[in-house]
C-alpha cells in the first residue's frame, strides 16, 4: 500500500504539467480549430521566465566588506545584490529567495503578449489550411523559439531553486499511520499540484461563470451563428489564445525548479501531452485534465524498478500503449465529442 501511495504522488507532480499544458493545447484547438506544435515552446519559454527572474534579481555590484579580510589581511571585495542595497538585506534577500513565485509576475504579460503576437502574426493565416499544413508551420515556430532559448542561455540544464520554506520532504507515512520515512515526498511538487489545481479551476470558472466565457463555449459550438449575432468571436479567440499561452508559461515556472530548465524541455513534453490530449478527447477540456493526471500517475508506476525488471523500457512507452488500447476502444477518446477531427 505505501508502494502504490508513493508512486499515486509522484505522478502528480508530472501528471499536473501534463495536464495544464494539455489544457492549454485544447483551448486553441477548440476556439481556433489550430494543431499548435509550437505550445511546448510556451511551456519552455515559461520555464526561462523563471530564469530571467532569477537573474535580474541576483544582479549584483562589488563592495569592500570590512568584516572579512584575506589571508594578508586585506578587506574583502564581495558582490552585493542591488535589491539587498535597495530594500535591506532581509527583505531583499527574500525576493532572491523567492524568485520563482515572484516568476509569475513576469511570466504572465510575458506569455499573453507572445500569444498574441503568434496569433496575430502566423497563426491567424493557417485557420482554413490543412491541420498537416498548422503542424509544420508551429513545429518550425516551436523550433526557432528553441534555437533562440539555446542561443541566450545555452544548451546546458539552468539550475532553479526553490524558496527555502519548502525545499524539504513532507512525511506522509507518519500522517497515513505508516513507519517514519516511508512515504516522503517534497513540499515543492505539493506546491506544484495544488497550483495545478488552482489554475485548472481558475480556466474553468472562468469558462463557465462569466460571460466572455460562455461567449467563448457558445463560438466552440457555432462560430458562424455566434459572429452573426454582432459579436467580435476572432477577437475573443485571439484573447483565448494568450490566455492559453499563460496557462502554458505558469506551468512552466513553476515546474523550474523540479526540472532544470533546458532549451528542449517544451519537445520533451509537447509530443507526450499530444497524446493526452487524444486520449482525453480533442476539443475536450474535462477529458484533457483527466487524462493528463491518469497517464502521470501510469508512467510514474511504469517507472517502478520491479516494473522494469519484468517490462524492461515500459516506462518510455507505457503512455503510448495506453493510448493506443483507449483510441481502439473508445476512437474519439475518453471524453471525446463527435465530430472533432472526423472529416
Amino acid at each position: 500500500m505505501d508502494a502504490i501511495l508513493l508512486q499515486i504522488l509522484n505522478g502528480l507532480d508530472k501528471g499536473s504539467a501534463y495536464a495544464l499544458i494539455a489544457l492549454g493545447l485544447t483551448l486553441i484547438f477548440g476556439t481556433l480549430g489550430v494543431v499548435n506544435f509550437a505550445h511546448g515552446a510556451l511551456f519552455m519559454i515559461g520555464a526561462f521566465c523563471a530564469v530571467v527572474m532569477q537573474r535580474l534579481l541576483n544582479l549584483s555590484y562589488e563592495v569592500v566588506d570590512p568584516t572579512r579580510t584575506d589571508f594578508l589581511g586585506n578587506p574583502l571585495k564581495v558582490q552585493m545584490p542591488y535589491v539587498e542595497s535597495w530594500f535591506g538585506t532581509e527583505f531583499g534577500g527574500g525576493l532572491i529567495e523567492w524568485s520563482v513565485p515572484l516568476s509569475i509576475l513576469l511570466a504572465i504579460p510575458v506569455m499573453v503578449g507572445l500569444g498574441f503576437a503568434m496569433e496575430r502574426g502566423l497563426i491567424k493565416h493557417f485557420y482554413k489550411r490543412p491541420h498537416a499544413d498548422q503542424i509544420l508551420v508551429t513545429f518550425g515556430l516551436a523550433i526557432v523559439l528553441q534555437e533562440i532559448i539555446k542561443y541566450f542561455f545555452g544548451a546546458n540544464p539552468i539550475p532553479t531553486t526553490s524558496p527555502d520554506l519548502f525545499s524539504g520532504s513532507f512525511d506522509f507515512g507518519v500522517l497515513l499511520g505508516f513507519d517514519p520515512n516511508t512515504i516522503i515526498y517534497p513540499y515543492w511538487r505539493m506546491v506544484y499540484f495544488l497550483f495545478a489545481l488552482i489554475i485548472i479551476g481558475g480556466v474553468f470558472s472562468f469558462l463557465q461563470f462569466t460571460t466572455f466565457g460562455m461567449v467563448v463555449r457558445a463560438g466552440m459550438a457555432d462560430r458562424e451563428t455566434v459572429g452573426l449575432l454582432g459579436i467580435n468571436i476572432d477577437r475573443r479567440f485571439t484573447i483565448m489564445f494568450g490566455l492559453a499561452a499563460a496557462v502554458a508559461g505558469l506551468a512552466g515556472v513553476m515546474y523550474a525548479p523540479i526540472l532544470s530548465p533546458n532549451y528542449h524541455m517544451g519537445m520533451d513534453f509537447l509530443v507526450l501531452s499530444f497524446v493526452v490530449v487524444v486520449v482525453g478527447g480533442m476539443g475536450s477540456l474535462p477529458g484533457a485534465v483527466l487524462a493528463g493526471f491518469l497517464l502521470g500517475i501510469l508512467q510514474s508506476f511504469a517507472s517502478m524498478n520491479e516494473v522494469k525488471s519484468i517490462i524492461p523500457g515500459i516506462d518510455q512507452v507505457i503512455i503510448y500503449l495506453i493510448a493506443i488500447i483507449i483510441l481502439l476502444t473508445r476512437p474519439r477518446g475518453l471524453m471525446g465529442r463527435k465530430g472533432v477531427m472526423e472529416d
